[in-house]
Order: structure tokens, then C-alpha cells, then sequence
């Protein structure tokens, strides 16, 4: 069992040890980029304009939320770890601020949210990679966002 723990906590280390890793850094909008990045942004994908935060991963939202409110947790938010927000929301270019919002979690953070939707980034996405559209995990799909708010099927 401890060399199990051990495995773990060393995997964690490795996975969101770095400044680029989701889990770690990219956990506020205040330091994914520093004060002048914007909290969301539209870029151009294999998928069409999409949703990005300000250092250039790919914000995705999960089909089982509710409206407003967050479903994913343990497992689920280590694979889908949530887009936390700290201070004021910025609109990048082609976002809209009409459309950002934040969600109470259960641990008192605020996630962001973009029509409603929560967002989310994908643990195994690089700056600027899109790798699980489309994806049915953890009882709904994982889809990349339009500008506009909508989800991409």
C-alpha cells in the first residue's frame, strides 16, 4: 500500500509538477499568464474557433454539468481538472463577456464558466492541443467550446 502511495504522489509530482501542467499552474486565471492575460480567449482549431485560456490550452466543457454547476470531481477532476478563477474575468479577442460567469465548487473555489457552462482542461493537452474532443468519460462527453458559447459536436 505505501509503495502504491509512493507511486502515486510520485506520478502527481511528474504530471502537474511543471508551470505548464494544468493541474498545477494553470489552476487560476491570475497565474495562467500574469495580470495583463486574458481569463478566456477564441483561437483557431482543427475544430473550428474554440475556446482557450491565456497561455493557449483548450478550455472543455462536460455534457453531465447542470447549467452552472459542476459534477466532476475526484478521478474525474484529476483527469478534467477545472478552470479555476481568482479576480476579475477578461475577455480575450473573440470571447464575450456577457458569457463568463464562475461556479461555487464544493471546496469554496470558483470555477470558470462560459454560457453556463463550467470549464475544464484536459490533464494530457499541451499549449495549443486539442488531443480529447468528443471524448465519454466519466457518464457524459467532453467537447471543446465555440465563442458563441456552444458546445462542438
Amino acid at each position: 500500500m505505501v509503495a502504491a502511495g509512493s507511486a502515486l504522489a510520485a506520478f502527481a509530482m511528474l504530471t502537474f509538477g511543471t508551470t505548464d501542467a494544468p493541474g498545477s499552474a494553470i489552476r487560476t486565471a491570475s497565474s495562467a499568464g500574469g495580470a495583463t492575460s486574458p481569463t478566456v480567449t477564441v483561437r483557431p482549431s482543427r475544430f473550428g474557433p474554440v475556446l482557450f485560456d491565456g497561455r493557449n490550452r483548450a478550455l472543455y466543457a462536460f455534457t453531465k454539468d447542470p447549467p452552472g454547476r459542476s459534477l466532476c470531481y475526484g478521478a474525474c477532476a484529476t483527469a478534467w481538472p477545472p478552470y479555476i478563477v481568482k479576480g476579475r474575468l477578461r475577455p480575450g479577442t473573440g470571447a464575450k463577456a456577457s458569457l463568463l460567469g464562475r461556479t461555487r465548487r464544493d471546496d469554496g473555489s470558483m470555477q470558470l464558466t462560459y454560457a453556463g457552462r463550467p470549464l475544464y482542461y484536459y490533464v494530457h493537452d499541451g499549449r495549443g492541443q486539442i488531443l480529447c474532443q468528443n471524448v465519454d468519460e466519466f457518464g457524459g462527453l467532453w467537447l471543446v467550446v465555440r465563442g458563441g458559447g456552444k458546445p462542438v459536436r
